[in-house]
């Protein structure tokens, strides 16, 4: 029965009354945050940057929220947004500034980069960007000159030892362009500066290193397994070290070695189910590949939903130490018209089994949180251990070049490899399994803040 038309008006006026209600209150606390803020710029004793106050005020509200909430200013943005999409504009430099009051000095030149092919060194000192002096400024004012719009160009200027340890200045010439960061890499590198995802003296055990989960991930592992050949028995996938990155590439890769079944469920306030993501038909690596993953302390988020993933489906065995424990999913919302952002937990991410990963700020040992090993492949690494292969991960991926140059004269690029107890444990394991058998996968993609930076 159609209600009367006053009736109608009335329901309307409450709706509208309603919505009005709300945003008059979210409206009346904006107000007092900027009333504050127009005050302190009038009244405070000292001249204030009313961009410094607002993100401050951004600041202090994120930090009541969890750990992973946070405001991403302007001067911040660029950056993370270079880091997930696995690319940016620059020279290709990976740089660091041990000491504020020197020099920003360079790491290596990245493969295949301007500043490899123009000749800048491991252990040159930048103290020029186009005739300005940057010798006293910090890391990331002297990384943001060094970037800028592709095809376009600027000079270097570098203090470099030479041979007979004379200091002198040298003027390098570049042009920047689109440089992009891997996120999968191999166990070392080979003459020509590829990637071997082999193991040197096991080159039957295929060896993917995930540093990220970014936009190009997906692809590049696809890629990678496309090249590992039917002489591949097992795979080793070193996703230690990684913090995380997108949702969507952690389920695609999980897909990629399952034939069916839960990925990750998610779920928003109240526990309410947001969404859930299930394995499709085919695998890119056969079945009967034996699978290890190594996690560690660090290993979180898209690397827990790996590794938990993996496990749940009896796919892998996980290998190493308890993972971090970072079950909830964060959503980047633009503010500012796409110049800064809000980085804002939203929800939580559960296992195929449905047990809980996320460990809470006061959640004790025996408590159910993170990834742990399978029973019997729990190994634990001290801490000098895990730096010193920090750093040889690190120096993996630099140009054979940079290597030798680095290296002592009496030594190889191979000579001052650090037993990595973790990865050892899962060589021992691979090598006991029977070797594969001969099966059908699906077809891959052919082959075709720190105190360091990129640039």
């Amino acid at each position: 029965m159609m209600l009367p038309r006053n009736v109608n008006v009335i329901l309307i006026a409450v709706c509208v009354s309603v919505l009005c209600y709300s945003t008059a209150a979210r409206a009346k606390k904006a107000i007092l945050v900027g009333e504050a803020i127009d005050l302190i710029d009038q009244f405070y004793v000292d001249p204030v940057d009313d961009a410094a106050l607002v993100e401050a005020a951004m600041n202090g509200m994120t930090t009541t929220l969890d750990e992973h909430s946070e405001f991403i200013p302007p001067r911040m943005y660029g950056a993370f947004k270079d880091v997930i999409d696995q690319e940016f504009a620059g020279v290709g430099i990976l740089v660091e500034q041990p000491d504020a009051k020197q020099p920003v000095r360079v790491i290596t030149p990245l493969v295949n980069s301007p500043a490899l092919a123009a000749g800048l060194l491991p252990g040159d000192e930048i103290i020029k960007v186009d005739g300005v002096d940057v010798s006293t400024m910090e890391i990331g004012d002297v990384s943001e000159r060094l970037r800028g719009p592709v095809a376009t160009s600027l000079v270097i200027t570098v203090s470099r030892r030479d041979e007979s340890d004379w200091q002198q200045e040298v003027d390098i010439k570049l042009t920047r362009r689109k440089i992009e960061l891997e996120s999968v890499v191999g166990d070392h590198r080979d003459a020509q500066n590829r990637w071997v995802f082999h193991l040197r003296d096991q080159p039957s055990i295929a060896y993917i290193r995930v540093s990220s989960f970014g936009e190009k991930t997906v692809s590049e592992l696809r890629r990678t397994l496309g090249t590992l050949g039917r002489d591949c028995q097992s795979l080793i996938l070193d996703v230690r070290a990684n913090s995380g990155g997108l949702l969507n590439a952690a389920v695609e890769v999980c897909d990629d070695f399952l034939d069916s079944g839960r990925i990750v469920t998610i779920k928003k306030r109240g526990g309410e189910i947001d969404s859930e993501f299930d394995a499709t038909t085919g695998v890119l690596l056969r079945n009967e590949i034996s699978i290890v993953v190594l996690i560690d302390g660090n290993s979180a988020s898209a690397s827990e939903i790996v590794a938990a993933c993996l496990q749940d489906h009896k796919r892998a065995t996980i290998i190493g130490s308890r993972s971090f424990g970072k079950g909830t999913v964060q959503n980047v919302m633009l503010l500012d018209f796409g110049r800064s952002a809000l980085k804002l937990t939203t929800a939580r991410y559960y296992r195929p089994s449905g047990r809980n990963i996320h460990r809470l700020p006061d959640a004790k040992p025996e408590e159910e949180w993170g990834v742990l090993p399978d029973p019997g492949f729990e190994v634990s690494i001290s801490d000098e251990t895990y730096s010193e292969l920090l750093n040889q991960w690190q120096r993996a991926g630099f140009p054979i070049m940079t290597i030798a140059k680095q290296a002592p004269p009496e030594s190889t690029p191979q000579s001052d490899v650090i037993v990595d107890p973790q990865k050892a444990r899962a060589v021992e394991f691979l090598k006991a399994k029977s070797p594969a058998q001969p099966g059908r996968a699906r077809e891959a993609e052919p082959n075709p803040a720190p105190s360091q930076a990129a640039a």
